[in-house]
């Protein structure tokens, strides 16, 4: 099949086809996602594309391809608009042209264009001429010519491992993986492009084994299904990975199959044909841990484990295969053959490391180092004594066994066990925790002490296991932050965004009343005896509240809900949920608009009188905060203030009431009862008169009112 010759009104969907070797099968999916994704916007903004952009992405082990529907085989014309020159440069000082603007007109291609053509107007600095032509629409050859180039330079797609390699003509030339094939459709037509000096054709390869070879395109169309059918090559990675879900628990017969979703991924890119088998192996292995050899199947064989339905595992397995045989035994045998060694060394880790306790593998700790300003291991965990003791009783949990944890909780990173799988710390140490007879809250938190490890993860569910898991995190938090290692930007090699985010969770989610400030004073104080760690309180609870303002909003809470409620730095979290809620409910109100208004006018004047009155305290009673300056009632004459005054105490006490049951909801409600005595006090009430007393006590009744009015949020950060 040959190039045809296209007109502008023609139409039909491209066909773009990389075939490769073996493309890495952990950044397939993004790697197409984004080969489809940019070669579409390039053909758009060269307006090759009729319409908002549809296209059908497709990827196997050796193939990124792109179908995109109402490709244009010519660009329309666009209406240009194009400075020429400046007024005094294009003209002489009689008005007429100059040898630079015939100049400039013939560089544009326009030298015959009489200066009655051009359109005069100012550039926004000074007046000059403008050319309007109508520019010719790109070619579907030319602009996808210039796409692919664009698209496959160097550095343009998000490849791993960049590979150099040399084509049949001896030039060397870069990708992810060396291009054998290059086909380009446009419709039936063959779109003349190349790529990696290639030239492109109507034909793609097959399976590697259940194909007979070369597979002609016959239509862009049909790409799919012809590969389907002709190449036994299931193209589509969302197609092809639903066809492997659908059979492995079609296999499993009734148990659950233990899919994670990077294992799912990684195995739909490494088959174009997927076919699931059946395995087993020795029942002996279920002796091991079985988070030990469901790891071992999925990181070094790619099989899918089976547990019952209360997660215990199963002695078969599910493998997926890239060859369909009606007799797969000579596959179900090679896979169980290589499963077994694996197996058996996992077998062999975990009865070794049984002979050594975790205690005595401690002091080993100081053999490793931390980091080099913050020591070894063995230094963090005596530092993870300390304060996981110091945070046990605001659990109720025992701070003796909450030391004795955190004393354990590293002790599994000197394993075997762990040393080949890195993933299983903490697991680890619960099993060899139990086995060595410690208490079971100090096995478990050699676990729960990584919780939450990310976003979703559960929390620690013992007492002890949530002081260490504190403690952990705030120690590093402190201990990292301390020497200067701050994140920026993308860059957190030590994960602090997610170990606040920990930290907050479990502050807010199991309600605990701790004060966060205190906790990091705690942590600072564990590093006394390192120099080099300066005290980062204040800034790292400045962080907290960053995160805790992001992990509000993706809860759902407006921006103007969560800086009311953050606005008075709280440094206890265990209320923030319902202090945001009872801000949503104030917020529909009437009174809410008028009341938020009126908090902000007082709090300005507050800030602006400083030298006589302060600003209440955060959540501060009104009585605790106006203690410094007390209303006179004597010295109250206008109506309106007597009124304001009147009605305040008798909100007072019933704000005061709700606060002491933490009902931020109602106590917020009960302000909807100033709204008019507020608004009669600013039309009817000079706050700033000139005698002094009584500027000084009006003053000292509006801070009285800023207290009740903050006493859950501030209030006027809901002001429009």
């Amino acid at each position: 099949m040959t190039s045809t010759n296209m007109n502008q009104d023609h139409q039909a969907t491209l066909l773009v086809e990389l075939l490769t070797e073996e493309l890495p099968p952990k950044a397939l999916a993004r790697l197409s996602d984004a080969f489809a994704q940019t070669l579409v916007e390039r053909l758009a903004a060269r307006d090759l594309i009729d319409g908002e952009p549809s296209f059908e992405r497709f990827a196997t082990p050796r193939r990124l391809a792109v179908a995109i529907k109402n490709v244009r085989a010519l660009a329309p014309e666009k209406q240009v608009r194009e400075k020429v020159l400046p007024v005094s440069v294009a003209l002489d000082a009689n008005g007429q042209p100059t040898a630079p603007l015939a100049k400039k007109l013939a560089a544009l291609g326009f030298p015959d264009v009489p200066l009655s053509d051009l359109e005069r107007a100012s550039d926004g600095k000074a007046e000059a001429f403008f050319l309007r032509y109508a520019a010719p629409g790109a070619t579907l050859a030319d602009g996808l010519q210039a796409a692919l180039d664009e698209v496959l330079a160097p550095g343009k797609l998000p490849i791993p491992k960049v590979m150099t390699y040399q084509r049949p003509d001896g030039a060397s030339v870069q990708f992810v993986r060396p291009v054998q094939r290059l086909t380009v459709l446009h419709g039936v037509a063959v779109v003349p492009v190349t790529a990696f000096g290639i030239d492109a054709g109507d034909t793609t390869l097959g399976h590697r084994f259940l194909s007979d070879g070369l597979v002609a395109i016959m239509h862009a169309d049909d790409y799919p299904h012809t590969l389907h059918t002709k190449g036994h090559v299931m193209a589509s990675f969302a197609q092809r990975r639903e066809r492997i879900v659908a059979q492995l628990n079609a296999h499993a017969h009734g148990d659950r199959v233990v899919m994670p979703e990077a294992l799912l991924d990684e195995v739909t890119a490494l088959v174009e044909w997927p076919v699931v088998y059946e395995c087993r192996f020795d029942d002996q292995f279920l002796a091991v841990p079985q988070e030990c050899l469901i790891l071992t199947m999925q990181t070094n064989q790619k099989y899918f484990a089976l547990t019952d339905e209360t997660g215990k595992l199963r002695s078969r397995f599910l493998i997926v295969s890239n060859i369909a045989t009606d007799t797969p035994s000579e596959i179900v045998e090679g896979n169980e053959r290589v499963v077994r060694p694996r197996l058996a060394d996992a077998k062999f880790f975990f009865e070794q490391d049984k002979k050594k306790p975790l205690a005595a593998r401690v002091p080993l700790l100081a053999n490793v180092v931390y980091h080099n300003k913050l020591g070894s291991q063995l230094e963090r965990v005596e530092r993870l004594e300390a304060l996981a003791r110091l945070i046990a009783p605001h659990l109720n949990a025992d701070p003796a066994l909450a030391a004795r944890a955190a004393r354990l909780a590293k002790a599994d990173l000197l394993t075997d066990m762990v040393g080949e799988f890195p993933e299983l710390q903490g697991t680890m140490g619960t099993y060899y925790a139990r086995h060595d007879g410690e208490a079971e809250e100090v096995a478990l938190a050699c676990t729960e002490h990584y919780q939450p490890r990310f976003s979703g993860d559960a929390l620690p569910a013992t007492g002890v296991g949530t002081a260490v898991a504190l403690a952990d995190k705030l120690e590093t938090l402190t201990g990292i932050w301390g020497i200067g290692l701050v994140p920026t930007g993308e860059k957190d090699p030590f994960a602090l965004r997610r170990q606040a985010l920990g930290v907050l969770r479990i502050l807010i989610e199991k309600a605990l009343p701790i004060d966060l400030v205190a906790l990091l004073r705690e942590a600072a104080a564990c590093f006394r005896t390192t120099p080099q760690v300066a005290d980062c309180t204040d800034a790292l609870y400045a962080f907290f509240m960053d995160r805790l303002r992001g992990l509000l909003r993706e809860r759902g809470y407006a921006a103007s809900e969560i800086e009311a409620v953050l606005s008075l730095q709280p440094t206890r979290l265990d209320d923030i949920v319902a202090r945001l809620d009872a801000v949503r409910e104030f917020s529909a109100l009437p009174e809410a608009g008028a009341l938020a208004a009126a908090n902000k006018r007082i709090t300005n004047i507050l800030k602006k009188s400083e030298g006589e009155v302060s600003l209440a305290t955060a959540g501060a009673s009104a009585v605790a905060a106006s203690a410094a300056l007390a209303v006179q009632p004597a010295l109250l004459v206008e109506p309106a203030e007597l009124a304001l005054n009147e009605q305040l105490k008798r909100v007072a006490p019933a704000v005061q009431a709700q606060l002491e049951r933490r009902d931020y909801t109602r106590a917020l409600s009960a302000l909807a009862a100033l709204r008019d005595p507020v608004d009669t006090f600013f039309n009817d009430v000079m706050v700033n008169a000139e005698d002094a007393a009584l500027r000084k006590n009006r003053l000292a009744l509006l801070a009285e009112l800023h207290a009740q009015m903050n006493c859950v949020a501030d209030i006027s950060k809901l002001a429009a």
